[in-house]
Order: C-alpha cells, then sequence, then structure tokens
C-alpha cells in the first residue's frame, strides 16, 4: 500500500512529540483531533496509546493507566501500548521496578492489551505506518463517540487496582471498609490483612511498594537539599 494513501488520526497533544511531522514527511496524511481516549486510531478497531518510560511508570503508580486500559478495551477491538524510550531509565526513576513489571504483565495477561516497544519517536512513527498499512486497515480509522471517564468510583478503583494483588472485588472491600483510597493508602498491613482476599503477605507487599516510593522521593529531596 502507498503510504499516500494512508491515513492516521492523532491526538492535538502528541504535536510536540514530533510523530506528526515525521509522518507527515514519509507522506502519510494525519488528521489532528482531540481525541479522548488513545494517541493514534490507525484503523477502524486499532487505536494506539504511546508513553514514554516516565509518563508509563508515574501512570501506573497514580492509577491513570488501569483506567486507561479499560476503557481502550471497552471501546477498541485492538487497543496497543506503545511503550517509547530506553528501558534502562527503570531504574533511575523508581526503586521498585517489580511493580512497573507487575504492572506490565496486569496490561498483557488480565487486559490481554500488548505493549509494544520503541526506542524514540523515529521508530514509533516507523510502528504506526505498519499498523496502518495492515490490511484489515484499508478501510481508514474513524473516530468513535467516546464520552471522557468522570465516573469518580471507577477512578478510585483504578487507583487501588494499580497495588500489587488487588483485583477490582479486592479493591470494593477496600473502599467499603475504609471509606477513600487516601485511607486505604494510609492503613497499616495489619489494617490490610483483615480485607478478604488479603491476608498478611499480600498487605506486607503493599506497605512495601507504597514505603518503597515515599522512601525514593525521601533521597530525591534529600540530594536536592545538599545540591
Amino acid at each position: 500500500m502507498k503510504l499516500e494513501k494512508l491515513r492516521i488520526i492523532v491526538d492535538e497533544r502528541e504535536k510536540k512529540s514530533g510523530i506528526p511531522d515525521l509522518l507527515k514527511a514519509v507522506g502519510v496524511n494525519i488528521e489532528m483531533k482531540m481525541l479522548p481516549l488513545g494517541d493514534y486510531i490507525v484503523a477502524p478497531e486499532t487505536v494506539v496509546e504511546r508513553k514514554t518510560i516516565n509518563d508509563l511508570v508515574s501512570s501506573i503508580f497514580d492509577g491513570r493507566l488501569f483506567d486507561q486500559c479499560t476503557r481502550l478495551k471497552e471501546h477498541f477491538q485492538n487497543p496497543i501500548i506503545l511503550m517509547e524510550g530506553n528501558v534502562d531509565e527503570i531504574e533511575n526513576i523508581t526503586e521498585n521496578p517489580l511493580v512497573f513489571y507487575g504492572a506490565l504483565s496486569s496490561i498483557a495477561i488480565d487486559f490481554k492489551i500488548p505493549i509494544i516497544p520503541t526506542p524514540d519517536a523515529s521508530h514509533t512513527a516507523k510502528l504506526l505506518v505498519s499498523l496502518s498499512s495492515r490490511k484489515e486497515s484499508s478501510k481508514g480509522p474513524f473516530l468513535k463517540k467516546i464520552r471522557k471517564s468522570n465516573d469518580l468510583q471507577r477512578q478510585q478503583l483504578s487507583a487501588l487496582c494499580s497495588l500489587p494483588g488487588v483485583g477490582e472485588k479486592t479493591a470494593k472491600r477496600m473502599l467499603a471498609k475504609f471509606g477513600s483510597p487516601l485511607k486505604v493508602f494510609t492503613a497499616s498491613s495489619t489494617e490490610l490483612a483483615k480485607i478478604e482476599g488479603l491476608g498478611g503477605a499480600k498487605a506486607k507487599k503493599i506497605r512495601n511498594m507504597l514505603e518503597s516510593q515515599s522512601q525514593h522521593m525521601k533521597k530525591s529531596n534529600q540530594k536536592t537539599l545538599h545540591d
């Protein structure tokens, strides 16, 4: 398929990445829109959510990623998470890479969303061209009417589901017991262990994950003060 026959719908916020210009440079027709979901629609049922390593890590810890995955699966048959950058950076971003890889495992196994790594914007553009040029993409992409998620309960559940060993049922029990995600995050391992479906071992893993992040932030602040 000739590149000039390809069309990709691109989220307006992707302009600063330089990828839309790279796509234009090779002759792809791009249409800039404010997309409520995903960053690139390359086919009728294929949407790509692009995340740099930094953004991916932060979206894991603030719960955004799992909410996005839920909505991507609701509205598209073939959602893809595109992970852009050097994975070695993870060691510098977080002290607990196991949480990062646990989240990736959940995306691949629980959500059944493929994760495709690219080293930089140039390779990301090449991947998007490849996805757009597949036979099933010949009809071209189309916009769906998707409302932005403002469901507070869903956002709360997504945040709790980002904790290790916590599924939606357990997250609901947490909210029923503690009342808010903040109270869950500040609860002791003893209190967490009383939640049905958790137990002592999982409760300790949750506390270790949460506390390792606070230690990381504390060290960063100390380093800044010394600098």
